[in-house]
């Protein structure tokens, strides 16, 4: 006993005398892979097929133990082709994955570098389209109109605007709101506002597949979901039975905003954080221009 014991301190010692720094980043870098697929898969429909695989992998094994030959051809040709049907099987959550990875610091990096000189003009174009959303917004809370506006932004829509009608208009209080208006053909679909311009209206949503959302919410709020899942939109829903203001992204939705909320949500997720510090710095170096020239005049 003394003897194994040890052996295996030796074995351990022995070990870490080949052990180097890229080891420790090898292994860093595999559990963090592995940590981000477990916490993509998580309460999805991807976690119940693992679970199958994992199941016809014990079976497998079960019947190489027990000798159990015709079993044994079965699963040895099924896992054959055991790529090809994992890809073919998992096609919507791979998709995601990659999405969600092209949205982490380093996809926003790569696009931060050929966006960094955004100009004043499309920040002020923003700006305009988030005040005549939120003032429709407010308006249709009143007269309980319905309406679903997707703010596009690094995942291209172009699927979804396919199936509706380009409009390419100047936001304004008169043309979203002619647009939802309960008898205008394209007040049931989606409105996509893609760099701060009403760029498509009547287009179709994904609908959300995940069962445990809550009752209370209808088709309106489920494609709004169901969007905010395929893609880094932020959507603006207005109920049409009780007139309440939601929000969904990143496949949430938070419900119940006011006027005032909606706003500072909305200018939160669309305007660049960079461009609202350098938009503040200038206005820093007036203020102390100003009092050091109060000085030299005292």
């Amino acid at each position: 006993m003394f003897e194994q014991i040890v052996s295996l301190y030796n074995s351990f010692i022995a070990l870490m005398l080949t052990f180097r720094v890229t080891d420790v980043l090898d292994i860093l870098v595999v559990s963090f892979i592995i940590y981000s697929l477990i916490k993509i898969m998580r309460e999805t429909r991807a976690e119940q097929l693992v679970k199958g695989i994992i199941i016809l992998m014990l079976g497998y094994a079960a019947s190489s133990v027990f000798n159990l030959k015709m079993l044994n051809t079965l699963f040895t040709s099924f896992f054959q082709f055991s790529v090809l049907a994992v890809l073919i099987v998992f096609q919507p959550e791979l998709r995601s994955a990659l999405e969600h990875i092209g949205r982490s610091k380093i996809g926003k990096y790569w696009t931060g570098l050929s966006s960094s000189g955004i100009e004043e003009n499309h920040i002020k174009q923003i700006h305009k389209c988030i005040n005549s959303v939120v003032d429709v917004a407010n308006n249709f809370q009143k007269s309980k109109t319905g309406a679903l506006i997707v703010f596009e932004r690094q995942t291209k829509l172009g699927e979804i605007i396919d199936t509706g009608t380009i409009v390419d208009a100047e936001p304004s209080v008169p043309v979203i709101g002619n647009i939802f208006f309960n008898k205008a053909p394209l007040h049931d679909g989606a409105m996509i506002i893609r760099d701060g311009k009403v760029h498509a209206a009547g287009c179709i949503l994904p609908l959300t597949k995940n069962n445990n959302i809550s009752t209370d919410l209808g088709t309106r709020h489920r494609a709004a979901l169901g969007m905010s899942e395929n893609s880094d939109a932020v959507i603006v829903i207005v109920s049409e039975e009780t007139g309440t203001i939601s929000i969904a992204k990143n496949g949430i939705i938070t419900r119940n905003y006011t006027r005032e909320t909606l706003s500072m949500e909305l200018e939160d997720e669309l305007i660049p954080k960079d461009t609202e510090k350098n938009d503040r710095i200038p206005i820093i170096n007036n203020v102390m221009k100003g009092k050091r020239n109060e000085r030299k005049n005292k």
